[in-house]
């Protein structure tokens, strides 16, 4: 790791600090930037995703797609944590902490719709971000991108009957605009075009060629990163400073959820004697959200300035400096895990 990387979080801590600034200082510019959208996708923010993953979709290699099925624990460990437990864990904590804990400081209407966004974070498995995760802790390109695959297909079918019952609505309408252009921006192109260039590069059978591509690419994928997390935090550099308790008390449980939800999936991998690069993704998948679907369906369901919507941004807000976090402990742990999956 160079020494750029072993500081991404002190740049991305002082690109939160300037994401903030510059939000203030320019609003009417994020502002301009922010409308950018398509189907609640922010096109900016999509082009810099898809030049973080870029560089990932490069080295899957689609003849070791078929070996996924020989080892099969860890798409298993990340389909029962996305859908089995993530989504009840983060109603649990939302109605513990805004019902409970929190009662005294927030309005129980309020209150209702911060859980409400929590839920929809909760039940929307990340699509895009993962491809950046798998690649900072060194997972296997081609299981991640299987695990996230598996994981949109059962989002088309579970996502709107979960969020129902959890919500206790009984009409939710999934914003299949968002669901699939989403799919569409963050997997399929940046796919395609990653095995047009593996193609190419390979014709002479030249490995050192696309590695040393690849690594050409890398700096630009950090500085994507950091782009997003500027822009990101740029959007809602307002909101922040107007209503930093209620983005305190959302982040709270939220990041109890996160924390909690890795190292379940850390301790059930461990368990099921993953190698480390799947387990890793896998950790990674379990706990990052899909944060344009939750905040499309909380805007849609509660309203733009309701306070589902603001949960949903919060979600958004802690998930880069968090996922960071445990990249960093993930890869920490790289010794506690077998070299193969048993």
């Amino acid at each position: 790791m160079g020494t750029f990387e072993r500081y991404l979080s002190v740049w991305v801590g002082l690109s939160i600090v300037l994401g903030v600034v510059l939000g203030n200082l320019m609003p009417d510019a994020f502002a301009v930037v922010a409308g950018l959208e398509f189907a609640h996708v922010n096109i900016v923010i999509a082009v810099l995703i898809w030049v973080m993953i870029y560089p990932m979709m490069i080295q899957i290699d689609f003849s070791s797609i078929k070996d996924v099925r020989k080892s099969p624990k860890g798409l298993v460990l990340t389909l029962v944590v996305n859908w089995l437990i993530k989504p009840f864990t983060m109603a649990a904590l939302g109605w513990l902490f805004f019902r409970v804990f929190f009662a005294g400081w927030v309005d129980p209407q309020t209150a209702t719709e911060y859980i409400a966004g929590m839920i929809l974070l909760g039940v929307a498995p990340c699509t895009a971000m993962v491809f950046v995760w798998s690649q900072l802790t060194k997972g296997d390109p081609n299981y991640t991108l299987v695990q996230v695959s598996v994981n949109d297909l059962i989002m088309v079918v579970a996502f709107a009957p979960i969020t129902a019952l959890l919500l206790g609505v009984s009409d939710i309408q999934v914003p299949w605009d968002t669901l699939l252009s989403s799919v569409l921006l963050y997997v399929v192109l940046p796919l395609v075009a990653g095995a047009l260039t593996r193609y190419v590069l390979q014709k002479k059978n030249d490995d050192q060629a696309l590695d040393a591509f690849v690594g050409g690419l890398k700096p630009w994928s950090m500085i994507g990163l950091l782009a997003t997390v500027v822009l990101l935090f740029g959007f809602q550099a307002e909101t922040i400073l107007a209503q930093p308790q209620d983005i305190l008390l959302i982040a709270i449980p939220l990041l109890i959820q996160t924390y909690g939800i890795f190292f379940v999936a850390f301790y059930a991998a461990k368990k099921l004697k993953l190698s480390h690069k799947i387990a890793a993704p896998a950790c990674m998948i379990a706990t990052s959200n899909f944060f344009e679907l939750a905040v499309a369906v909380a805007i849609s369901l509660f309203g733009l300035h309701s306070g589902a919507a603001l949960a949903t941004v919060v979600g958004v807000l802690v998930e880069v400096p968090v996922m960071l976090s445990l990249v960093a402990i993930a890869n920490r742990s790289r010794h506690l895990f077998v070299e193969q999956e048993s």
